[in-house]
């Protein structure tokens, strides 16, 4: 079997070199790369992202990232974003009462977590859906996360209508509440968790993507 082609797509910002060792240890082939050609190209597409939202989305923009996101989605190509590569995958993310307008690939907010202590950072358990691809055999693990802000809310888990189209599979976690901890919806896949620093467990939902793209 040929090795899956991914891409970890580099705009400055994200964990890209331990993403990108992460994804070769569990078969891909990978080059970290901003080239428009071979991210639209690619088997995978891994968008990462740490910071703040509005930086990463200025620093997608000036790579061209959303409208390669974009072309890859609406041909069915794979797309996995990483902590805050996940949350620009929303519409808006709110930092600080300002508004930022994200990817838009489905509806809802990023914004910061009610919590006692936040950031929210260190090891914790998930609880994914029946039928989960992305969590398969580790769905009572746990995964390491880092940050501030997250989905509180997944609108289009409300609104997709399963007769016509394969409901989104969305993973919730809590800290201060429950928070979207993953979604998987046909091509796009994301976490807010880190898998790359997430131990045994997160080498094998990467794996379990990294398989999906064969």
């Amino acid at each position: 079997m040929p090795q899956p082609d991914v891409v970890v797509l580099d705009y400055g910002f994200g964990n890209v070199r331990s993403a990108v060792r992460a994804l070769e240890r569990v078969g891909a082939a990978v080059e970290l790369t901003a080239d428009p050609h071979r991210a639209a190209e690619a088997d995978g597409l891994v968008v990462p992202g740490v910071g703040a939202f509005a930086a990463v989305m200025a620093g997608l923009r000036g790579v061209r990232g959303d409208q390669i996101v974009d072309r890859r989605l609406a041909g069915g190509r794979p797309v996995l974003g990483i902590c805050v590569g996940m949350q620009v995958m929303f519409a808006q993310g709110d930092e600080h009462g300002t508004l930022t307008d994200g990817l838009g690939e489905w509806p809802g907010l990023v914004d910061r977590l009610e919590a006692e202590v936040v950031p929210h950072m260190g090891w914790a358990t998930v609880e994914p859906p029946e039928g989960s691809r992305l969590f398969a055999g580790v769905e009572d693990e746990r995964f390491y996360f880092v940050h501030s802000y997250a989905a509180r809310s997944f609108p289009l888990e409300q609104t997709a209508d399963p007769d016509r189209f394969s409901p989104p599979r969305v993973t919730w976690a809590e800290h201060g509440g429950r928070f979207v901890a993953a979604v998987e919806n046909g091509p796009l896949s994301a976490t807010q968790f880190h898998p790359e620093k997430s131990g045994d467990a997160g080498a094998a939902l990467l794996r379990n993507w990294v398989t999906t793209l064969s």
